[in-house]
């Protein structure tokens, strides 16, 4: 994990202290709420449909256990008693005081935690596959380089007033955790015959109003070049970005409009114009990070296998949730171990005080006090012993954690919707609650397997519905909640935009259509054909005939 010096914690006791200062004036009514706005937002702090919310930065999805106690303490003394985890790997705290706020940061900085450029025109938190470091597959650790960027792109002077917010995301696995295809840049990295690090770059991508898969701007760049080709992209971006409307604003639609030929020309020549030792990533510079970055101490001769007696192998319910909720690791004997946090009718992402202290003291146990956030609104703990598998998930199920259902259709991607959010037009959360306890049954779980099921609560799109195999957009239509359904959407490596099978379904309904969803892939799939590709071999037919009774 990324250690903190005492310039990076001074830093953070700054930041909290101006800010204190700005509520202060707020509060006995210097600042106007139009004026207060913009120091707000630079430091996490909305204003939702009932009151304040708080989003707090969680870099790269990275959170050590003292860490995760400390937001456990703030979830129990500023907020009502737990916090929801988002798809931007972040921590969300929906009740703060306005008044409590400077307090909140303070005790945040304590722990080398903070709110910086968790909203606003900026750079958002940079995010990254949930396994990093740990996945056997892994060709590039890339929490290295998302810190790279992290430093490099906090309160930078230039790109701190973008046109719209710009969000990155990095990998370093051919297999795409990090949906990196659907961010205004995504990086891939990989490395080339001679063994040497380097990135593949992809420009323009992104959800909302206007979803779009972005395109391939770079094959192929060396690592000392990467903040410079960065850099390259968000100055042809913020001189050209539209500033008159807000739902033109994002790099998506000035690439769309200048068409991507021109753009990857702009890029290319703004890249060439720049001096030739202007922020490159010498080795020192890449050494002098690195060492910043503590290895778990991993034992090295372990055996390859659980070692579990007769009677843990014949424990069905652990070898279900083993089957769904652990990933190879690079280490003989180790495995990456997740955590569901969408049991039958819970809220996907939410987290209880006393559940995450529960967790902190597990990764103490079980994973060298380290943790990760998944942008599929689950935790991780990263390096697990094989053999002590059966005995954390034993402590999980005594914590109520032990939901064995990670990529199945009950592990529900959802935005807070209409219950928090000022922007909502529908409820997302009471629908996914309904869903997953239709499908509750770990036996009919099993049977239907990877289904990826996505809700907004508006076309801003939180959640991700655009990239769900199954995805339900939350509308309003005269006064009713209503759903539309999309179909055939995806994330990973050959990224796709769902698209929409028919009319908007009423909220009494959707339960009913995402069965009848579900029964026609079951009808027509495959064997071991997974719902996205039996849904690409079909087409949407089959589905809209058994959602809506017509061909």
């Amino acid at each position: 994990m990324y250690r903190y010096d005492e310039y990076d914690r001074q830093f953070l006791r700054n930041r909290a202290a101006t800010f204190r200062d700005q509520v202060n004036r707020r509060l006995l009514g210097e600042l106007s709420e139009d004026e207060f706005k913009p120091l707000r937002l630079m430091n996490g702090l909305y204003l939702q449909l009932h009151g304040y919310m708080l989003r707090v930065a969680l870099p790269y999805g990275v959170v050590s256990a003292a860490q995760m106690r400390q937001l456990a303490y703030v979830a129990r003394y500023y907020d009502r008693g737990y916090g929801h985890f988002t798809t931007r790997q972040n921590i969300q705290f929906n009740w703060p005081r306005l008044q409590d706020v400077p307090d909140i940061l303070a005790v945040l900085a304590e722990a080398d935690l903070h709110c910086i450029q968790t909203s606003g025109n900026c750079v958002r938190n940079v995010t990254t596959d949930h396994f990093a470091g740990a996945a056997a597959e892994e060709l590039l650790d890339p929490r290295l380089y998302a810190e790279i960027l992290r430093q490099w792109s906090t309160d930078h002077p230039e790109f701190t007033y973008l046109p719209r917010k710009f969000k990155i995301a990095i990998t370093g696995s051919p297999q795409d955790r990090a949906a990196i295809r659907v961010h205004d840049i995504g990086i891939i990295g990989s490395r080339n015959a001679e063994g040497e690090a380097g990135f593949q770059i992809f420009a323009g991508g992104g959800l909302g109003r206007t979803p779009v898969v972005g395109i391939k701007v770079r094959n192929w760049l060396p690592v000392r070049d990467l903040l410079r080709y960065v850099e390259a992209i968000l100055r042809v971006y913020n001189a050209l970005g539209r500033r008159d409307n807000i739902y033109k604003a994002r790099i998506k639609i000035l690439i769309r409009d200048m068409k991507s030929e021109t753009f990857i020309a702009m890029i290319e020549d703004e890249f060439a114009a720049l001096p030739a030792e202007h922020n490159v990533l010498g080795d020192d510079i890449i050494a002098a990070m690195a060492a910043r970055f503590t290895p778990p101490p991993l034992e090295s001769r372990l055996p390859d296998t659980d070692s579990r007696d007769m009677a843990e192998a014949a424990d069905r319910a652990f070898r279900a949730w083993r089957k769904t909720n652990t990933h190879p690791h690079k280490a003989n004997g180790y495995a990456s171990v997740v955590i569901s946090l969408k049991p039958a009718g819970g809220i996907p992402g939410d987290i209880s005080a006393n559940e995450m202290d529960a967790v902190a003291k597990l990764a103490d146990s079980y994973s060298f006090g380290e943790i990760r956030v998944s942008h599929e609104q689950n935790l991780i703990l990263p390096h697990v012993r094989k053999d002590q598998l059966n005995e954390l998930w034993r402590a999980l199920v005594d914590a109520r954690l032990a939901t064995g259902n990670i990529g199945l259709v009950t592990d529900i991607i959802s935005c807070p919707g209409m219950d928090y959010c000022a922007l909502a037009t529908a409820r997302s959360i009471p629908v996914a609650q309904r869903i997953a306890r239709h499908f509750a049954d770990p036996d009919l779980q099993a049977l239907i397997g990877p289904v990826d099921l996505n809700i907004s609560g508006c076309i801003n799109a939180c959640g991700h519905h655009h990239v769900g195999h199954i995805g339900l957009l939350g509308v309003d239509k005269n006064g009713e909640e209503v759903y539309q359904i999309t179909l055939g959407g995806s994330g990973e490596e050959q990224a796709s935009i769902g698209a929409i099978i028919g009319p908007a379904v009423s909220s009494d309904r959707i339960v009913e259509a995402i069965d009848s969803v579900i029964k026609a892939y079951l009808a027509h799939r495959h064997e071991d054909e997974r719902f996205l590709d039996t849904y690409r071999r079909l087409g949407s037919a089959p589905f809209k005939e058994a959602v809506y009774g017509v061909n």
